[in-house]
């Protein structure tokens, strides 16, 4: 996808209207033009990015209930002033361990989960650093709305590996990034959290 958007909070508005109204509407007449706005909403999406029409009414289909933002948690581990990074195998970047809360399952439990099976380190989440809308950080234009919580983790134990969605997981300074998945974490970011490392009093920062 581009970078743009606009076109993107019109999608997903369309596609949240359409969604919460097949969630609630009995009306035979309306679910059609329910169903219409969807997909409408996936023509949009189409034709700004790179993904084909079927894939992307496929994905909006599935979406049912009321609409709301995903949550996507990353742990932030430091160790001698820098910051563990894993490469993701999707893209070849590298980004903060981490990924979708699952349910019955709370944040902190999630981004301690996820560090340990993308990283092979076990880690203890200790504080809230950020809590983010994707869409105002600079990320490339995704399908959904997300919000984005960013948890500084002590590390405890384990070691570096690789995973069926990392090719390998290394500590890196500031001054010496190597290329980033910036669908999932971005040099701002990355920057933003060495800053609270040296301002551990700081509050949470949030959107």
């Amino acid at each position: 996808m581009n970078n743009s958007t606009q076109w993107l909070k019109w999608a997903q508005q369309l596609q949240a209207l359409s969604q919460n109204g097949l969630a609630y509407c009995k009306n035979p007449f309306d679910i059609e033009r329910f169903q219409a706005i969807r997909d409408i909403a996936a023509e949009i999406t189409s034709s700004h990015s790179e993904t084909d029409y079927a894939t992307v009414k496929n994905l909006f289909d599935a979406e049912a209930g009321y609409a709301t933002p995903k949550i996507d948690v990353r742990g932030v581990v430091f160790q001698d002033n820098k910051v563990l990074l894993v490469k993701e195998m999707i893209d070849g970047g590298w980004t903060f361990p981490g990924g979708w809360v699952d349910i019955n399952e709370s944040p902190s439990e999630a981004v301690e989960r996820e560090v340990w099976e993308e990283s092979g380190y076990e880690v203890r989440a200790v504080k809230l650093l950020g809590l983010y809308d994707r869409n105002k950080h600079g990320h490339p234009a995704y399908f959904f709305h997300v919000y984005k919580l960013f948890f500084l983790c002590d590390l405890i134990g384990g070691e570096g590996k690789t995973s069926l969605e990392t090719g390998g997981a290394q500590f890196y300074s500031k001054e010496n990034l190597p290329p980033l998945s910036t669908a999932r974490t971005t040099q701002e970011e990355i920057f933003r959290f060495f800053e609270h490392l040296s301002h551990p009093e700081w509050p949470t920062d949030f959107d």
